[in-house]
């Protein structure tokens, strides 16, 4: 099985584990620096929030003028009836929109389920979708790993990583015509003393 299929599969199965023990407070209830950040910024700004779960911080913010996209369908199950906006199955390497059809991307711990290989796919697609001036918030790893938990969460279930790693991550943002606006290491609520850059870009 191909790492995206093993990663869909993942949340599928593991669904309610997941939003039981993270969706509601991630980060014991506080919002990280950069999200809170990027939502102030929206206003009424159309968003997209790609790998969207059961509903993220960004999707709940933006209301109505929000679309949820994920490829697990369990995942989107759990988020009607949470966030008010639109709720898309699709893949983040050929995005379902037209062009500049977004003013904000968020992208909060999905794109490193992505395989290295389609990192810069995804990203010139949030470009593609994204209106000139519009702001991205991409979480990536620190470091570049690629690897699995056989029991992830201690849910019996298998889940796989894809991480391009900062250095790579901020290349790749300039090449797909992203400024790069801050990054910020958050804490990754799924381990007990990982971080995660958070990457805030504006499309030129």
């Amino acid at each position: 099985m191909d790492d995206r299929r093993a990663v869909q599969r993942a949340y599928d199965e593991m669904a309610e584990t997941y939003v039981e023990q993270y969706a509601d407070d991630a980060h014991d209830g506080r919002v990280p620096e950069p999200v809170e950040r990027f939502c102030d910024e929206l206003g009424d700004g159309r968003l997209l929030s790609a790998g969207c779960g059961a509903g993220d911080a960004p999707l709940v913010a933006a209301g109505a003028a929000g679309v949820g996209l994920d490829f697990s369908r369990e995942q989107l199950g759990l988020a009607r009836g949470r966030v008010a906006g639109a709720l898309v199955r699709g893949d983040m390497t050929s995005l379902p929109f037209g062009a500049d059809s977004f003013d904000a991307v968020a992208a909060l711990y999905s794109l490193i389920h992505v395989p290295l290989s389609d990192h810069r796919t995804v990203l010139a697609e949030f470009a593609r979708v994204l209106r000139p001036g519009g702001t991205l918030l991409v979480t990536e790893g620190e470091e570049a790993w690629c690897g699995s938990n056989p029991d992830w969460l201690g849910s019996g279930t298998e889940m796989r990583w894809s991480m391009a790693g900062s250095e790579a991550t901020r290349q790749t943002l300039r090449g797909c015509g992203f400024d790069l606006r801050g990054v910020w290491n958050v804490h990754d609520p799924t381990t007990e003393d990982s971080e995660k850059p958070f990457f805030l870009a504006e499309l030129l």
